[in-house]
């Protein structure tokens, strides 16, 4: 099985973990589809589609206000997200599907829950690859990112510590399969069309013979 299939079963299956209480704003990067008309816009052009509550608004307008993690954080999650679903002749990156901002989202919305963990993991990595190679994670090759990631990728391989990296790289992974195939990207990359209009031209000629109607 291919790793962007297995992780497929785990982005659909961990849609219960981000909860998807998706603000219009943050809508935009996962559902692409569904963004407000330009008369919608005039009204409200983050919330009125939605039909948020005054405090709702409020909350999510102080949140896209904020910046939760700094610019090389940034950057190491988009490196981590297209290392574990990168771009292949089928379909776009993580990143390209707006992965790393959806992460920020979420860091935001449930700070008790996300901002601990994702930066004591961020630091973490770039700990390791100052230990291993003197750089931090996005500065090292490829070669080496996948080094580190192949220690902390399998729970049931783990090595001696590297407890620390196979909780974060689950999350991360969680994060990032939920993040992408709710996105446009990853709503293509699954072939899932919805429903689909057709037209019904009756029973079929043999089913309408056997019952003595044709």
């Amino acid at each position: 099985m291919k790793r962007r299939n297995l992780l497929k079963g785990i982005g659909l299956g961990s849609l219960s973990l981000v909860g998807l209480n998706v603000p219009a704003k943050a809508a935009e990067l996962l559902y692409p589809a569904i963004t407000p008309t330009p008369e919608v816009e005039k009204k409200d052009p983050v919330f009125e589609q939605f039909g948020r509550t005054e405090h709702e608004k409020a909350r999510d307008a102080k949140i896209f206000a904020e910046q939760f993690f700094t610019k090389h954080e940034m950057q190491t999650i988009t490196v981590l997200v297209d290392i574990i679903i990168p771009k292949d002749t089928h379909s776009g990156s993580a990143s390209e599907a707006g992965v790393p901002a959806f992460i920020e989202f979420m860091a935001k919305d449930r700070p008790e829950e996300f901002q601990t963990p994702l930066r004591g993991g961020l630091s973490w990595l770039d700990n390791q690859a100052k230990r291993r190679f003197e750089k931090t994670f996005i500065e090292i090759s490829d070669a080496q990112r996948i080094e580190i990631v192949e220690d902390i990728a399998y729970p049931n391989r783990k090595k001696p510590g590297m407890s620390q990296g196979v909780v974060f790289f689950n999350l991360m992974r969680n994060l990032t399969a939920s993040g992408f195939w709710t996105s446009k990207i990853g709503i293509q990359d699954l072939g899932y069309q919805g429903n689909v209009p057709n037209q019904w031209d009756g029973p079929p000629a043999d089913v309408l013979k056997q019952y003595g109607l044709g």
